[in-house]
């Protein structure tokens, strides 16, 4: 019993959701219920990434103000979460008024390591990012990801004294007081930390970006967007005065993508250090979705929505997959065979079949009565250790060989012979052994598959059977390429 407060990173709203979105979103929600589960006090907090040039360049496109399209664009990533049965208690938005008003609280709160310089350098919109001339070079002048050319800047900014916060941030890293999972990441980001870090800019003119909060005292200048989002995490609980932030800071868990484990796991540590308030205990950093074996990207047309897998085969299919079948540490692939093959041989037929069997052999025998149900005594020590260490994929492989485990002792006992034999008392022993398996199965999946683990229960909680209407898990007969 206790404080928990978990979230994801916030997507910029310039492009739909994806299916390392949901994933994220779904990696977040496990931890989250299963701290409920275990009792305590939760925060779970999404949110949307809304101001900076690619906003105001993207909604000038289509016609609309920043505003209108950051409204639209933020709809459907809170709509794919419920889509997902996502618990998250927080939904937050960059461009809330209490944000603002809180971003420019944490700006003053900086000040002793903010100041203003003069900035030459090579930027990209598309990425909100300034490049080196290295980098620039070895492009030959056009940015990769988004096919324009570098646009030569010089301009006066502000600047965060992140070469400050070298050391500190390193030594929190290597002592273990900030912790980040997988290894690999750790290393990566200690790699870079080893080579030191230089100050950044953290604002630009209004006159070249005006759709971002103003930097106080300064109306010529607004808040670069990726240093104002990151403080996203503790203005939704009310930094500073709050007793939320009082209550649930620091973060149990961060949970992000590894795209931008620099800005999560050296600027924002080192922000809250400026600001001399703790660190989150832990940075989960996830890796990405590839389609095919490729990278997912509307230019090579295999671009696969979130929203076309979960139409198809229902949330909890979705939440399976994705947190199985994608390890955990490493990055994963998604085709639709692949989910077509988990989805028929391990959903439907091992853990689909054992409830059907189950449920249809107690009305058979004993007209629905369960009776006595003895407490499941599975060890669950390699579940939870791989729960703490967000290794979902491994979390899921451990309930799994409890549901083979539970086939296995049907087909081994043969409780129709036993019914062929009338033994009943052996009858009605293994059959409530059969139902205890899957209420102890139902809930360690409550975390992963909300809704399966609520239908198993409701067949077998109440000593008599309840049978699910329809199957374990309802697939929509949809065309996929539609």
């Amino acid at each position: 019993m206790g404080n928990y407060y978990i979230t994801t990173s916030i997507p910029y709203v310039n492009g739909e959701p994806h299916l390392g979105h949901a994933m994220e979103f779904v990696m977040g929600d496990v931890l989250a219920r299963r701290a409920r589960q275990q009792g305590d006090d939760v925060i779970f907090s999404m949110g949307s990434d809304e101001h900076g040039g690619k906003i105001s360049e993207k909604a000038a496109e289509m016609g609309l103000t920043p505003k209108a399209l950051a409204d639209q664009m933020s709809k459907t990533f809170s709509d794919l979460a419920e889509k997902l049965n996502i618990s998250n208690d927080r939904f937050i938005r960059t461009t809330d008024e209490g944000h603002e008003q809180r971003a420019k609280l944490i700006w003053k709160a900086l000040k002793n390591d903010i100041y203003k310089s003069k900035y030459v350098g090579w930027y990209c919109t598309g990425d909100e990012a300034f490049f080196s001339e290295a980098e620039v070079k070895a492009n030959n002048g056009v940015c990769p990801n988004h096919n324009r050319p570098y646009e030569k800047i010089e301009e006066e900014n502000y600047f965060f004294k992140l070469s400050n916060y070298t050391q500190p941030v390193l030594e929190a890293i290597e002592s273990g007081q900030f912790l980040i999972i997988p290894e690999t990441k750790r290393n990566e980001i200690l790699n870079v930390l080893k080579d030191g870090l230089d100050d950044i800019s953290v604002s630009r003119p209004k006159e070249k970006i005006d759709w971002g909060i103003p930097v106080p005292g300064d109306a010529k200048q607004v808040m670069y967007v990726w240093f104002e989002a990151l403080m996203n995490y503790i203005t939704v609980l009310g930094y500073p005065e709050h007793e939320d932030f009082k209550k649930f800071w620091p973060a149990n868990t961060q949970v992000i993508g590894k795209d931008i484990i620099r800005f999560h796991a050296a600027i924002w540590p080192a922000m809250l250090m400026s600001l001399g308030i703790e660190l989150p205990k832990t940075l989960y950093v996830h890796s990405f979705v590839n389609i095919d074996g490729k990278k997912m990207s509307k230019s090579l047309g295999n671009f696969v929505s979130p929203n076309e897998v979960i139409d198809k085969y229902g949330a909890d299919a979705f939440r399976y997959y994705f947190l199985r079948h994608v390890p955990s540490y490493n990055d994963g692939d998604f085709t639709w065979d692949a989910f077509e093959a988990a989805y028929n041989s391990e959903l439907a037929n091992e853990l689909g079949n054992a409830v059907q069997r189950t449920a249809a052999m107690i009305q058979k025998y004993q007209n629905g009565i369960i009776g006595d149900v003895p407490a499941a005594e599975h060890d669950i020590a390699q579940y939870e250790e791989a729960l703490a260490a967000c290794r979902f994929d491994r979390a899921l492989d451990e309930v799994w060989e409890q549901v083979r485990g539970l086939n296995q002792y049907i087909d081994q006992e043969k409780p129709w012979m036993i019914a062929k034999e009338k033994d009943e008392e052996h009858l009605r022993e293994v059959l409530a052994y059969q139902a205890s398996s899957l209420l102890g199965i139902a809930t360690l999946l409550e975390p992963f598959l909300p809704e399966t683990a609520e239908k198993i229960t409701a067949v077998f909680s109440e000593g008599i059977v309840r049978p699910i209407k329809g199957t374990l898990f309802p697939k929509q007969e949809v065309d996929q390429a539609a």
